[in-house]
């Protein structure tokens, strides 16, 4: 048991759990973010308190962030956005079929020394960019890469809006990017509309692999469509399954009416070619 907050590096981005250690920051404050190039400013957007699971894993803030952080952060801001607009300038005038996702800036000693500008794009292909980094490097006095992301790093790197109407879930809690296939949407019966089973990304939703593990449990030891079963209200024929409420609509023999019953409450066979 331990104290934990969250923290933002940009407005309705992902969030990062760290340590307060001895810190109580509240909503809103600004604070130092240990990183792999130092720390970082990051707004808290969850108040430190109290949860119940071990937080000795967890990194620890670096502190309060003050006056010359907030201007380092503000000139880094500045850096980031003057490398978008000349990497997109530059896109144009060597005409290449790239579109700038984001940029990452490190800052150095205030005189260009040490100072690293990583620019993410998307291509349809593999881009030849080596006449594009020097006159990158030229233009912003500072060494330059560039990165291909795919469609779905794309996505978690923009953020956007879901079909659900709730952020993307690459963008905000997703770490890994775990296969998805067309099976589970044939499972969860589904449409197999690309319009519907897509995410921003252009492939299939995340989401699809979120209850596919229900609805694999649930065929387990449903009875098929199309078997015949013994039900409270009757003997009768499945026509219909509802995973979400555990339960399976039958057909019954007596009057030709729909009865939906529980999975628990319904013996017969198991699969449809054991019907008689």
């Amino acid at each position: 048991m331990g104290m934990l907050c969250a923290v933002s590096f940009q407005r309705y981005g992902r969030l990062y759990y760290l340590d307060p250690g001895e810190l109580r920051p509240q909503v809103g404050d600004k604070v130092l973010v240990p990183t792999d190039d130092g720390p970082e400013v990051a707004e808290c957007v969850w108040a430190a308190q109290w949860v119940t699971e071990e937080t000795a894993g967890f990194p620890r803030l670096a502190g309060l962030a003050q006056e010359e952080d907030l201007r380092r952060d503000e000139d880094l801001r500045r850096r980031k956005a003057e490398a978008k607009v000349a990497a997109k300038r530059l896109i144009r005038e060597h005409g290449l079929p790239m579109k700038v996702v984001a940029v990452d800036h490190v800052l150095g000693n205030g005189e260009g020394a040490g100072e690293r500008s990583t620019i993410y794009f998307t291509a349809p292909h593999r881009v030849d960019f080596r006449s594009l980094v020097r006159d990158l490097g030229a233009t912003l006095h500072c060494r330059v890469e560039l990165r291909q992301l795919s469609a779905r790093d794309s996505a978690r790197v923009q953020g956007g809006i879901g079909s659900c109407g709730r952020d993307l879930c690459c963008a905000t809690f997703l770490n890994d990017f775990e296969p998805v296939t067309i099976r589970m949407a044939k499972d969860q019966d589904l449409p197999l509309n690309p319009l519907r089973i897509s995410g921003a990304c252009g492939r299939l939703m995340c989401c699809l692999k979120y209850e596919h593990p229900l609805y694999a449990k649930f065929a387990e030891s449903a009875p098929a469509i199309g078997a015949r079963v013994t039900t409270p209200d009757g003997d009768g024929r499945v026509v219909g399954h509802s995973v979400p409420r555990d339960a399976v609509t039958v057909r019954l023999d007596a009057d030709g009416s729909r009865s939906r019953c529980s999975r628990a409450d319904v013996c017969g066979p198991r699969r449809a070619h054991d019907t008689r």
